[in-house]
This record gives structure tokens, sequence and C-alpha cells, in this order.
């Protein structure tokens, strides 16, 4: 089969879908890749250690769609993108369709076969969606707590406090991968840290864990009580393959204390808050009812490097067993990438992306 690995086109997109490394054990398994020229730079991979792999090295972003049977990315396509897909080929990647009809009808016309990372199930977990959401939990109380400076227009407030000075207050809806991550990060700078979650058994487990750390039963009320004395508010929700629910209101962001700051981690599937509209790495915030919101939908590209390894540690084996069977039989050898199939033969093939854009469902034919 041949792979290809397009150079990612979003804005401020620095990650790679494939290391040196992992294209080099496909070569070795009788397989061909092709990567754009360029496609590595950003995440410190530069041609050379490519084409020192046996991966072919192509100058044409165009050139790497015409050839493979199979495309991997890292973001989903962009509407330059869209004609470039064709029927019988493979796209695996993070889609997000939930929070993009435009994407899924373009993916639907394509005819393609398209598997989203995210929506591959093992066991209740999402591993291929974890390494990322680990990332950006981490990376949410890092940036959230770099715009409460003042000269960012935060309210000066030190998430760690210091002798005589009371810790910041951060609260985290959800208590998933991103959520425990961003919990553990607020923890260790010394931060008033309470995690708002509905699975009670889950509230246990990040009890034992997070032995400073508060938890309480996620409901309005509670938030209500909260929002006025919290200073970093992190939305770590998430509905598999489904639009983030919008827990947060407009009128509630009012009872926050202005200057605080709000970082909505589930903006990729359309945000948890009312207010939450996507930002960039260029211009990562804007103000809403005096709360600075953070709203980057690639937050783990900023850490292209890490983000690449942790990304390829766990897709590789799914695109060599993709490579190696085709479709249908490494569905049947490892039956989770069933889960990943969101549109299949111009159809929708996952219910939540159907039921949020009021499309036919239909179950995915092997």
């Amino acid at each position: 089969m041949i792979i290809g690995v397009p150079r990612e086109i979003k804005e401020q997109e620095y990650r790679v879908a494939l290391l040196p490394s992992a294209a080099y054990q496909l070569i070795k398994r009788g397989h061909t890749v092709v990567v754009e020229r360029g496609a590595g730079i950003g995440a410190g991979y530069p041609d050379l250690q490519y084409q020192n792999a046996g991966a072919q090295v192509l100058d044409s972003h165009i050139g790497v769609f015409e050839q493979a049977d199979l495309i991997v990315k890292v973001k989903e396509p962009l509407p330059t993108e869209y004609p470039l897909l064709r029927p019988g080929q493979l796209l695996f990647t993070y889609l997000h369709l939930a929070a993009s009809r435009p994407l899924t009808l373009a993916l639907m016309k394509s005819g393609a076969t398209c598997l989203a990372y995210e929506t591959i199930e093992v066991n209740k977990r999402l591993p291929l969606l974890e390494p990322m959401s680990e990332i950006a939990g981490r990376m949410s109380v890092l940036v959230g707590g770099y715009f409460l400076a003042k000269h960012f227009g935060g309210s000066g407030v030190l998430l760690g406090g210091v002798p005589g000075v009371l810790p910041g207050k951060v609260v985290v809806l959800g208590g998933g991968s991103s959520g425990i991550n961003a919990a553990r990060m607020a923890q260790g700078l010394g931060a008033d840290v309470t995690i708002l979650e509905v699975d009670l058994e889950r509230m246990r487990f990040l009890d034992i864990t997070l032995h400073t750390a508060h938890t309480l039963y996620s409901s309005e009320a509670h938030l209500m009580d909260l929002l006025p004395e919290v200073d970093l508010l992190i939305g770590a929700v998430l509905v598999p393959g489904a639009r983030a629910p919008k827990l947060i209101s407009r009128e509630m962001l009012t009872k926050m204390r202005p200057g605080s700051v709000l970082v909505d981690i589930a903006i990729d599937q359309g945000g948890c808050a009312e207010t939450s509209r996507v930002t960039t790495h260029q211009m990562p915030v804007y103000v809403e009812e005096g709360v600075t919101h953070y709203c980057v939908a690639n937050m783990p590209g900023a850490y292209a490097r890490t983000a690449t390894q942790a990304l390829t540690n766990v897709t590789h084996r799914y695109i060599e067993t993709l490579a190696d069977y085709g479709l249908a039989e490494a569905c049947h050898r490892q039956p989770s990438l069933v889960g990943g199939i969101n549109v299949m033969g111009g159809q929708v093939t996952y219910r939540a992306v159907a039921d949020a854009h009021g499309l036919q469902y239909e179950a995915a034919k092997l």
C-alpha cells in the first residue's frame, strides 16, 4: 500500500502524522511511504530523516494525495484539500466532524472512507485521543496562568500564591484525560483545585489520585456557586464523537470576576461555553463579559515535537494494520477500527455525527 503524509496546512499546525522511524517500519513491511517536503520540519524532523528511512519526499501537496491509498494526517482536511480526496481512498486523522457540517458534507461527497482517531474506542477508552488530551490538559494550566497576568488583561493572580497569600482557584469541568491532567498541573503549582464530574466512580478515582484536589458533582447549581471566586475555569468535557454540551452560558460568565480566564479544551468539538469561538496560536484569546477566553482548536500543536511523538506512539500500529490488510481485514483483526469509520461510501457511519447534523446514519459496510 502507498501511505501518504501531507504537510499540515492548518494555521500554526506544526505536528506531522508519521515519524521517520514509523515510516521506516512501514517500508520494511513492503509498503511505500510518500511524504510532502517540509512535512516534519515543524516538529524537528527534516526531510533527510525521511529519505534515510526510505520514504519518497515529494514537492507537491497534491501529489501526495494523488499517489497515496492511505492518507495519514493530524488535523481534518481544509477546504482546499476536499477535492483532493477520492473514492476508494482511506483518510486517517482527527476529524471532529460533529463540530463542522461543511466538512462532513465534503467528506461524504468525496467518496473516501474517513476514519477519525478520536472515535476509536477500546475498553471504554479513546487511546488515540488520550495523548493529545493529556497535552491539552497540561497546557491549559500553563496558558491559563500566563493570561492571568495583569499585562495581558488578567486579574493579576498567581495560581500558586506565595507565603502569606492564598493561591488562585482553578475549576476543571470534567475528570477525563484532559481534566485530570489539568488538575495535576494546577495542583503541582499549588493552586486550589476543584474538579466537577458526573461519574461517581471517576470521582472516587480522582479523589484517591489527586490528594489535595476537591471533587464535586457536576451541576449548574454547583458551578454557579464556584464561579464568583474562580480565577481559571477549564472546560474539559467530552462526549465521544459528539458536539460538546454547552455547560457555560453567557449569563453564568457574568458571575466571574473581571480578568479571570476560561480555557475551553472542548473547542475542537464546538466548545462547552456559549461564548466560545475558535482562536489560533497567533491570536489565542479574546474577552467576553470581562473573561479572557482561550479557545485554540489545536492546542497540542504548540508543542509539536512532544505531540508528534505521543501521537505516533498510538497510531502507528493501526496504520500498519490498515496498510498490511486493507480496511475490511484490518477491522476484523482490530475491531475497534470500526468505531473510527465516520464516513464511508458517501454516508455518515458514526451515529453521533449524524445526530449532530440531522443526517441519515448508515452502519459501515465492510
